[in-house]
């Protein structure tokens, strides 16, 4: 590569964002790190008495559950994808389901034959999508969510939307609607929005699902780069591998 090619990652600030330059800094990229999301905790654990099935979504959730003292009891211990169930086993839990598709509807979709008449604690953000509960109940279960914490933009957010309304990304990696939706509401605060979107779409910008495409595409970017696995490493392998030929000489 003869010239680095600057990605936008906007994971939270902590050992994510930290993993996400390490990464992205292997591949010979560079990282420009822009938190878009903010944890606030609610102090809630998943409330499992009398649950038949509790259903995590995010490792910050299974964290947090831990934290809390949370104990599953009897009931069945479903996690959205690999990372999640990863640290529910290093939480000490034990992870009884795990769907092939790493989203709400693949949860869905492994759960719909059983769940009628079972009571289902799902326990994650208050931004969760509501495919996962209205599918759940559309099966028949009795379902109960529980909101383990809050994400916000946090302060000063906003850096990459500058650089892409002066053109100075190559990549950008969206990981959930919610920083496509905090990324323009930073560059709406800094007076870049339409700049910063016609930037994004000179750049190569990939998201981690199709749900996340579709939020973007919604607000008029392109994306080039959707994994086939809904895993951030994949979207980083991905979208730097197609960014990269650009700059060869």
């Amino acid at each position: 590569m003869s010239q680095q090619v600057r990605v936008a990652v906007f994971r939270p600030d902590d050992e994510r964002m930290a993993d996400a330059v390490e990464l992205l800094d292997s591949l010979g990229a560079t990282a420009v790190a822009d938190p878009m999301l903010e944890v606030r905790p609610t102090g809630e654990a998943p409330h499992t008495d009398n649950a038949d099935y509790v259903v995590l979504t995010s490792k910050t959730g299974v964290e947090l559950a831990a934290e809390a003292g949370w104990e599953p009891g009897d009931a069945v211990v479903v996690a959205i994808g690999d990372s999640t169930a990863d640290a529910l086993r290093r939480a000490g839990y034990r992870v009884d389901r795990v769907p092939e598709e790493f989203t709400s509807s693949g949860l869905v979709e492994l759960l719909a034959d059983e769940v009628s008449g079972k009571r289902v604690e799902v326990a994650r953000s208050d931004h969760g999508s509501p495919v996962l509960t209205d599918g759940l109940r559309e099966a028949g279960a009795d379902v109960t969510e529980t909101v383990l914490y809050r994400l916000v933009k946090p302060e000063g957010a906003g850096e990459s939307a500058e650089m892409a309304a002066a053109g100075d990304l190559e990549a950008v990696l969206f990981t959930s609607s919610l920083t496509v939706e905090h990324f323009l509401d930073a560059a709406e605060e800094r007076g870049v929005r339409e700049a910063a979107i016609e930037g994004l779409n000179d750049a190569v910008i990939g998201t981690i699902g199709e749900p996340t495409k579709e939020t973007a595409e919604s607000y008029g970017i392109t994306v080039d780069v959707v994994p086939d696995v809904a895993d951030f490493e994949e979207l980083a392998c991905a979208v730097v591998e197609t960014a990269a030929p650009t700059y060869h000489e």
